[in-house]
């Protein structure tokens, strides 16, 4: 079946083609060179900046010049432990390997004796399907097979992790050491390890007392080129024969510091309108529509953390970026009582990504949220 292009060209999940992703010219080529040299890569930058839609496009470059590359994307950051990895790991890989889930089901029992696959039909595309199921005990040894079946396949492989940092805190001891240990011998195979959460994916591999330490080429994401991204954004509406002004992009882009999802979020919403971009004022109402839309989540949020968590984070929310969080100016401004409640409260927003910490200083990680606590909505 011919795949269908999509309706609105400003994607805000998944990935098509080249055509609807944006620039990254630069990072694409760099990833790609590092892999062909044997050069695995660690990709860090905040959620949302783009880092899965970059590998998929890598992936798809990759794939495009060699037929052969087997590519394979997998997120654990819904994972708790070395047994929900394995479980996602087997699954992403084995079915990709032999080409078909259905080929890797019948040679299963020549390669894995720890787990079996459950072969199951999607009952809306009838598309085979693989599940997996880890005993507890059996986990590092079915990690073993997994990376055996990998070096004995001899196939080229590029693997992508996702929130990578998600293995620091399993409660299983030596996750690191173990992963690294079976990395480190797999010539025919290739990682991206990707994360969000920087400082732990700078301790993993940045620190000299952690495994993977100097085993990789450190990347840091930022936002992409203010100038290319408008291009993009204009060639998708005047194909439609409408007009993008670059003021009105400047607004979107200015508002949201680059933050590459929330841009789309907001191009995708004012390409539904089918008219003319050329009045901020189209902006501003875009935007109110869209945070509007998410005020029962965010209100349902902000019923979970207490009175002084909350107006900690309207007050970052205000400011945009705080760079002296405990300064007295800033606590008495917001009413934030003493410095001390203040950092107890940030910890803890921190923790749960509410906030976070740029080079610039602190600021709330939901741009829509940030927005929506300075208007208040």
């Amino acid at each position: 079946m011919k795949k269908s292009k999509p309706y609105n060209p400003f994607l805000i999940q998944g990935y098509d083609s080249p055509y609807y992703f944006c620039d990254r010219n630069v990072e694409t080529e760099k990833i790609i060179s590092a892999l062909e040299n044997g050069r695995n890569i660690s990709l860090m930058s905040p959620r949302r900046y783009g880092k899965t839609g970059l590998v998929n496009h890598v992936f798809y470059q990759m794939c495009q010049k060699n037929k052969d590359v087997i590519c394979v994307y997998f997120d654990i950051y819904s994972t708790q432990n070395l047994n929900d990895f394995v479980r996602i790991f087997a699954e992403s890989i084995l079915g990709k390997v032999e080409g078909g889930v259905e080929k890797a089901v019948k040679k299963f029992s020549n390669f894995f004796k720890s787990f079996r696959p459950t072969l199951t039909y999607d009952l809306i595309s009838g598309e085979p399907e693989m599940s997996i199921k880890i005993e507890h005990d059996t986990a590092t040894g079915s990690l073993q097979e997994i990376f055996a079946y990998l070096k004995r396949s001899k196939r080229k492989c590029c693997i992508a992790i996702d929130e990578f940092q998600q293995v620091a805190n399993y409660p299983e001891k030596g996750t690191e050491a173990l992963l690294r240990s079976y990395i480190q011998f797999l010539p025919n195979v290739m990682f991206i390890f990707s994360g969000s959460r920087q400082h732990l994916m700078s301790e993993i591999f940045l620190s000299a007392k952690r495994p993977f330490y100097q085993s990789t080429q450190i990347m840091s994401l930022s936002v992409v080129d203010k100038k290319e991204y408008f291009k993009f954004a204009s060639k998708h509406f005047e194909k439609n024969s409408f007009t993008f002004s670059k003021e009105c992009f400047d607004v979107i882009y200015d508002n949201l510091e680059g933050h590459t999802w929330y841009i789309q979020a907001i191009l995708n919403r004012l390409y539904e309108y089918r008219k003319d971009i050329n009045k901020p004022e189209m902006i501003y109402g875009a935007i109110r529509e869209l945070l509007l839309e998410n005020t029962y989540g965010y209100q349902e949020l902000l019923n979970a953390y207490s009175n002084v968590q909350v107006n900690l984070l309207r007050a970052v929310a205000k400011e945009r970026i705080v760079e002296q969080i405990n300064s007295g100016d800033f606590i008495a401004k917001y009413g934030l009582k003493s410095a001390s409640s203040v950092n107890s409260a940030l910890e803890k927003l921190v923790e749960k990504e509410l906030i976070y910490k740029s080079e610039k200083g602190y600021t709330v990680y939901d741009r829509f949220l940030g927005l929506w606590l300075q208007q208040g909505l």
